[in-house]
């Protein structure tokens, strides 16, 4: 069912390091905290949630984003919440998905921040879901990261 109320922004960066996603992602999850957002970060292993987890707490000095890992049948406290498995949709304002997948619940949040690499596969992965989001009539907008 199309949802014209989520809006998808795609985050396009110039780097290649797989890395380079996770900083733009504590970056992203900062911002959207500072506003008072809640903000679920799916990624598409529990390597990656952990490695995601493990940089919020450094990413940069004199940063504090509250967040914790997704735990199942546990309510969340934190307003930056963590998860990598699809039946974990998490809640809030913002979902940050950097699984290669276009997450099933996306609809459940107003917004939806992609973030792609200039790796091939994620370059890829990233067309076929910006194509998805298009043919469920989702309002898009595409931002080039220098």
């Amino acid at each position: 069912m199309p949802n014209a109320a989520t809006h998808v922004d795609f985050y396009v960066l110039k780097s290649t390091e797989p890395s380079a996603r996770l900083h733009f992602a504590c970056r992203l999850a900062e911002k959207a905290y500072i506003l008072s957002h809640r903000i679920y970060a799916h990624t598409g292993t529990e390597a990656d949630a952990q490695s995601l987890n493990d940089l919020l707490w450094t990413f940069r000095g004199g940063s504090f984003v509250p967040h914790e890992l997704v735990e199942p049948g546990r309510l969340p406290a934190a307003p930056v919440t963590i998860g990598y498995d699809s039946n974990n949709t998490g809640e809030g304002d913002l979902l940050i998905n950097l699984s290669k997948q276009t997450p099933s619940f996306y609809t459940a949040f107003r917004r939806v921040a992609e973030i792609v690499d200039r790796s091939d596969g994620c370059r890829e992965a990233g067309r076929q879901r910006f194509r998805f989001y298009r043919d469920q009539g989702c309002e898009m907008k595409t931002h080039q990261i220098g």
